[in-house]
């Protein structure tokens, strides 16, 4: 019987895969000694699949362990292993993300064979691509370096789950795989910080808190200071995590009260380090309700700008730290303080505004609330 090119439907594991086999023409007649391709897994044209999951082709007959092993573009280290009808190949580093895979089957004299000597007649393609990196594996490994006011602790409380977590799967035990697929675990909030900050958490979707932690995480690599998941970002996080790095300042939290009077109160590492009277922006320039993270930080400047009444200013100011388009945390000479007198920025004294600028940080978060 003639087999032409067709999508070859087999269930592994449950899961329907097609393969597209090239496989064609009266010479690739069936014979009792050739041999077929079943499945591969992941499925052709498969998309979002985790880059660190092996990669099985399963054949019609048993395959002989010293056939020729299909190969991949791009590669990855790793090897193909024969079993039962079956070659599986175990990355020891995940591909990359959002990559299409390309999985070649060598066929003819010098292709995959049977144990019995049976020839896979010609070549069979199939390719995939792998997901993105989630943002559940960037918070476990921006928590697991020091970024986040959380903790992670991965759960082995089963067998199972601690030879997955611990060697069983080598490709993803590395930070890269865990970047796909992070291990199940709880994250524990770190004692002493105001549960405000808490409403803005979530492990598994954007959100400000992470990305306050990527832009700390960068102004420590020598990155451009933003919050773009870049493929530099990755890297770096990796080799971070295969280091051990640390996040070296620390976790700083910052609210802004426009209650009365109004105040700047400042948590460092989970305890409080700087409570001062403030001043916000007035009614026509209102400093803005959020939660921001600072981008820009200067120990001076002459900071200009128009007034509500179209005059020009250009006044000195120190100590600060930018968070909100042009609102700064920052210096500014004042006979009080403790009511809106600003222009949008949250106004110190002298020392106190001496005092925050070593916690406010790049990426550290300032809550504006009124």
């Amino acid at each position: 019987m003639a087999i032409g090119t067709a999508a070859v439907l087999a269930a592994t594991a449950g899961i329907a895969y097609a393969v597209t086999s090239s496989q064609t023409g009266p010479n690739a007649a069936k014979t009792a000694s050739s041999i077929r391709v079943v499945s591969i897994s992941p499925a052709n044209q498969a998309t979002g699949v985790d880059g660190a999951n092996p990669i099985i082709v399963t054949f019609s007959g048993p395959v002989s362990p010293g056939s020729q092993k299909p190969t991949l573009t791009p590669s990855v280290p790793g090897s193909w292993t024969a079993f039962g009808d079956a070659l599986e190949f175990t990355p020891t580093k995940p591909f990359d993300e959002s990559t299409q895979i390309t999985v070649r089957i060598p066929g003819g004299s010098s292709g995959v064979h049977s144990s019995s000597g049976g020839l896979l007649t010609a070549a069979v393609t199939s390719q995939f691509t792998t997901a993105a990196y989630s943002q559940a594996g960037l918070a476990v490994l921006l928590a697991e370096q020091g970024y986040l006011p959380l903790t992670f602790v991965p759960d082995t409380s089963t067998p199972a789950m601690a030879a997955d977590l611990w060697g069983a799967d080598e490709a993803a035990d590395t930070p890269q795989g865990e970047a796909f697929q992070p291990p199940p675990g709880t994250y524990s909030w770190e004692s002493g910080y105001p549960s405000t900050l808490q409403a803005d958490w979530s492990p598994d979707q954007a959100n400000v808190i992470l990305q306050g932690a990527v832009m700390a995480f960068k102004s420590e690599h020598n990155m451009t200071i933003n919050g773009s998941l870049t493929p530099q970002l990755w890297t770096a996080l990796f080799q971070a995590q295969e280091r051990g790095e640390q996040n070296a300042n620390g976790y700083t939290y910052a609210i802004a009260s426009k209650g009365s009077p109004e105040t700047l109160t400042i948590w460092h590492d989970g305890r409080v380090v700087l409570q001062s009277l403030a001043n916000t922006g007035i009614a026509v320039a209102p400093t803005v309700d959020g939660t921001f993270p600072v981008f820009e930080r200067l120990p001076f400047q002459i900071m200009s700008g128009t007034n509500p009444d179209g005059s020009h200013y250009a006044d000195p100011v120190e100590f600060v730290a930018y968070f909100n388009g042009g609102d700064a945390v920052h210096y500014f000479p004042r006979g009080s303080y403790g009511f809106p007198q600003s222009l949008g920025c949250v106004e110190l004294p002298y020392n106190d505004a001496e005092q925050a600028y070593p916690y406010l940080t790049y990426g550290s978060l300032v809550s504006v609330q009124g």
